[in-house]
């Protein structure tokens, strides 16, 4: 293929990307629409450039547009006032305003005391963490946030050290005789054997019912804006598994295929119902012996009969580390079929631009000879 037909074919991608933009602006944004369009051809006129960072680009930008940004607008009456104004001093003006409303709002809030001047504080990170995670959700949503997740991945771990912890206690309750652990004297092996079975038997039941619901496997935006043609993710949908060789001799025996067919997310619930059960209670036995270190009972007593937040959560922390490693390690490991889904869910724009990118990398690599 020659260098002009190559330059050719990038700029048809990046012409077919920008006419997919024209028609999805709103006609109140035409001006803005063309500005828009021509500054992309402009930029789309080198021949350097590659389709597939040129698109991801135009990607971002869309996504950027819906973030709030500040005005001049301060309602129609005072608009028409301040219409005679250049844009520099109508900016001055409005600015000059706001700057002494704030100041006036502030010396109010520093008269009504501590705790309003608390509150403001309180009011002011709230709202600053907001804007921050507001950008990161709309500019890096291809970077996988935990926001475009299945829920199913945060309520399934919760629920089972909920379930681990209620069981453990009923279980040493009425049978517990056998000590555990010495700085934690109340806990005992039938509570914690009986507290195992019952979290993986509880897991395997939740996950089994929420995989039912698409609250619960679609990723949390997808659901907002079509709950009934979301793309589930692949770890909730049914496929077809080999059996491991001891297990295969039982399919043999009876002359079926050694092919298991039921969904990922089942085993995953397995192994987060063993680590909840086996190694999250440790969680607790930490948080025992730094109460025994400084000779107190419990955290706190915001919750009667059960002592502070972090009586109830000290397991949760340690869980919710292994669901993230868990997620980072083997969920979103890559693979040839994984990346070939991904690729699936992009537009056609994308898809191509991905091929050519490719097709250049493994050429210029020597794998595959030039077309």
């Amino acid at each position: 293929m020659s260098q002009e037909d190559d330059t050719l074919r990038k700029r048809n991608i990046l012409q077919e990307s920008i006419n997919e933009a024209e028609f999805q602006q709103t006609p109140k944004k035409g001006k803005r629409t063309c500005e828009a369009i021509s500054a992309s051809a402009t930029s789309a006129s080198s021949d350097d450039e590659d389709p597939l960072t040129v698109v991801k680009e135009k990607r971002l930008n869309r996504l950027k547009r819906i973030l709030p940004q500040s005005s001049d607008k301060l309602g129609s009456y005072v608009d028409k006032l301040l219409s005679h104004l250049s844009e520099r001093w109508r900016n001055w003006v409005v600015r000059g305003i706001l700057s002494l409303v704030m100041i006036g709002m502030f010396y109010f809030i520093v008269k009504r005391g501590v705790t309003c001047l608390m509150a403001l504080v309180f009011l002011l990170q709230l709202k600053c963490f907001s804007e921050i995670i507001n950008i990161g959700l709309a500019v890096y949503r291809l970077y996988d946030l935990p926001w475009f997740r299945a829920l199913s991945w945060f309520l399934v771990p919760v629920s089972m050290i909920i379930c681990c912890d209620i069981m453990s206690y009923m279980f040493g309750f009425f049978f517990g005789k056998t000590p555990l652990i010495k700085i934690s004297p109340k806990k005992t092996w039938e509570g914690f054997i009986g507290g195992a079975f019952s979290t993986i038997l509880f897991g395997l039941v939740l996950s089994h019912f929420m995989m039912e619901n698409p609250l619960f496997v679609c990723p949390v935006e997808s659901y907002y804006q079509d709950n009934l043609n979301c793309t589930i993710p692949l770890s909730f949908q049914y496929r077809e598994f080999e059996a491991p060789r001891p297990f295969s001799f039982l399919f043999r025996l009876f002359r079926q295929q050694p092919i298991v067919r039921f969904k990922p997310f089942l085993f995953h619930s397995v192994v987060m119902a063993l680590f909840a059960s086996l190694i999250g209670p440790f969680g607790g036995f930490f948080a025992s012996g730094f109460k025994r270190a400084f000779k107190i009972k419990d955290f706190g007593d915001i919750i009667p009969g059960h002592g502070g937040l972090m009586d109830r959560f000290d397991c949760q922390l340690l869980m919710g580390t292994f669901v993230n490693v868990y997620i980072s390690s083997f969920i979103r490991s890559p693979n040839p079929h994984k990346i070939v889904q991904q690729i699936l869910w992009l537009t056609n724009d994308e898809q191509l631009a991905v091929y050519n990118s490719l097709q250049e990398q493994l050429i210029s690599s020597g794998l595959i000879p030039p077309s």
